[in-house]
């Protein structure tokens, strides 16, 4: 039998809200109940007017605020990495595909409301959640209740509790910038192949068979020269590996930690680095997603 899928978004209908009367909806209710008393007492038909129109404006203000929730469509965008120690932060989508606008609407987490939000017909919007991150690996997106008490703030409607499947990921924390390492077995593979992909162009040769046509000269071919190739230079880049091993003594966390700085440190030099650690080995390259994956393996490394 097949798991069920974790949804990943969620429209409030109405079985999904609750609603009950604020700390001021109580106060005019009883303010209600001795006008209707004071109205029967006196037998006062104005008073019994004003009691009974000010019951049917908090009858009214029910289906609104109750209406303000229902339809809703609530999901989470994607989270950006951060390093621990910050936050980490969830970008709630609230969607209202309907023909009417929605005012005060409010995010909760904890019961402490993030912010509060107005929508036009058929707008979406975003309110941030941050998540303390004090752990790499990955953080779990937390139970939201989205809320309002619109119109007159005499009642208050609430969602059951929403968790969708969002992740973010978590990296070391990185020690204070230092000098990168030189390990012991550092390779500077410098490609002294012509055919290597450089800046500096070093001349002709004759063509050979397995030659990409790119490189061939076309004008000297133009010119009855025959077909020659392009010969470029400049190619070879130094590759520092940065290891695990090089770090003994240290405790996981602070090798991590060591190896997250070295990772940035190259990448912020333009240098050609490699990651090496228990069972897992990334080739020398450079980049933002080289980087990314690096991090990555640091992100998730057992322990």
């Amino acid at each position: 039998m097949a798991a069920a899928e974790v949804p990943t978004a969620v429209v409030l209908a109405r079985r999904q809200l609750y609603i009950l009367p604020t700390a001021g909806g109580l106060v005019f209710s009883l303010l209600l109940a001795v006008l209707l008393l004071a109205a029967v007492n006196y037998t006062n038909s104005l008073a019994y007017g004003l009691c009974f129109l000010l019951a049917a404006i908090a009858i009214v203000s029910m289906l609104y605020t109750h209406r303000n929730l229902n339809g809703l469509n609530v999901s989470l965008g994607p989270c950006t990495p951060v390093f621990a120690g910050d936050p980490a932060g969830f970008e709630v989508c609230l969607d209202n595909s309907s023909e009417s606008a929605r005012f005060g609407v409010c995010v909760e987490r904890d019961r402490t409301p993030a912010r509060r939000v107005d929508l036009r017909a058929g707008e979406q919007c975003y309110v941030r959640i941050d998540v303390p991150a004090r752990r790499r690996g990955y953080v779990t997106a937390p139970p939201l209740v989205i809320s309002t008490r619109f119109p007159l703030g005499l009642l208050y409607a609430w969602s059951r509790r929403i968790q969708l499947p969002q992740r973010c990921l978590v990296y070391p924390r990185p020690v204070p910038p230092g000098p990168t390492p030189i390990a012991p077995d550092e390779q500077f593979a410098q490609d002294q192949n012509p055919r290597a992909e450089g800046e500096d162009f070093l001349g002709l040769r004759e063509f050979r068979p397995g030659d990409s046509p790119r490189h061939v000269s076309w004008r000297a071919v133009a010119r009855g020269q025959g077909m020659l190739t392009k010969q470029f230079g400049g190619g070879g880049r130094a590759s520092l590996w940065l290891d695990w091993d090089t770090l003994a003594g240290l405790d996981t966390e602070h090798r991590l930690s060591q190896l997250c700085r070295w990772v940035l440190d190259c990448e912020h030099a333009g240098l050609h680095y490699g990651l090496r650690l228990p069972d897992t080995q990334i080739a020398p390259a450079h980049g933002e997603a080289h980087r990314r994956r690096c991090l990555t393996a640091l992100a998730l490394f057992p322990g």
